[in-house]
């Protein structure tokens, strides 16, 4: 049966060696070892079943089947090079812009403060954003890249990372408490009134456990969105849920009492599995998800 020749990059080996005059030589050119070089000949010269030099004190020099097969070799090392400046253009176009999605409340300056580093790094990478608080669908290729809050995933196609645990609790005005004070705990919120959320555009698991635990006549305004809650709760209209990492320092706002557990939820990067085959989108997954998960943490770790 004969020896099929399969390892092309022995042809850079040979070339080098031909050009070289010496196994020594093609090491310095090649950044290998001498004896790596002179191996990778004989596995060449047995794999064609040819002695492709004559060796001798002087160095190596090509035989005339060698010579015969320069040409060949080079059509090798031409193609080789067309292959690799033919991905250079690829991997410069980019494969389109990355598609990225996340809750409205997350596209702050803190988010655009990593896309622009990851931008530095990647010039020829763009983005287009879809800010929503609704179920984009993501496997079905929507979107290349979401960052979604859920307690488990259930399509196992897509690829996950988990980035943290954002957690909530109540918070009221200093107007407020000071009419009314504040519950110490979950199981102190008879004679309170609350703000709850009534569109999409909420915390799910957070609005949902706090419907659980009061009446409807406690309920005294629905909100579409957390802007809102802010502005409802800051006027003192009543006591609102909102997530941790929403609060900031300078927020007219007070936490009645630390995060529920049960009312904690897992923050996900997800990917579209084929869009992570785009070099670009594996990069940005590897860049974003430690930087926007030590973000969140901190922000999660804020003192009120």
């Amino acid at each position: 049966m004969k020896s099929h020749f399969q390892n092309w990059s022995d042809v850079r080996v040979f070339l080098a060696v031909v050009r070289a005059g010496s196994t020594l030589g093609a090491s310095k050119e090649l950044a290998m070892t001498q004896p790596t070089v002179a191996r990778r000949i004989d596995a060449l010269e047995h794999t064609l079943g040819l002695t492709l030099f004559d060796r001798d004190t002087r160095g190596f020099r090509p035989t005339p089947e060698a010579q015969e097969l320069m040409a060949a070799a080079e059509m090798i090392e031409t193609g080789a090079a067309a292959l690799s400046e033919a991905a250079e253009k690829v991997k410069s176009k980019g494969g389109g812009a990355i598609r990225l999605t996340a809750p409205i409340p997350a596209f702050t300056r803190r988010l655009s403060g990593i896309l622009d580093g990851f931008c530095e790094m990647h010039p020829n990478v763009r983005f287009e954003f879809f800010p929503s608080n609704a179920m984009v669908d993501i496997a079905g290729g929507e979107v290349d890249v979401a960052v979604r809050a859920a307690d488990t995933i259930e399509d196992p196609a897509l690829i996950c990372r988990k980035l943290t645990v954002l957690t909530g609790s109540l918070y009221g005005s200093k107007r407020y408490c000071d009419k009314h004070g504040l519950p110490a705990s979950a199981d102190d919120l008879a004679g309170h009134k609350f703000i709850v959320f009534g569109g999409p555009g909420n915390p799910i698991k957070l609005n949902n456990w706090l419907l659980g635990r009061i009446n409807p006549d406690q309920i005294i305004m629905r909100v579409p969105d957390q802007s809102a809650m802010f502005t409802a709760i800051e006027m003192g209209a009543g006591l609102g849920p909102l997530p941790t990492s929403q609060v900031k320092a300078q927020d007219k706002v007070i936490r009645c009492f630390a995060p529920p557990p049960e009312a904690s939820i897992t923050l996900w990067l997800l990917v579209n599995p084929k869009a992570y085959r785009r070099a670009e989108v594996k990069a940005f997954t590897s860049f974003f998800a430690p930087r926007y998960a030590a973000e969140m943490v901190q922000l999660e770790n804020r003192s009120d």
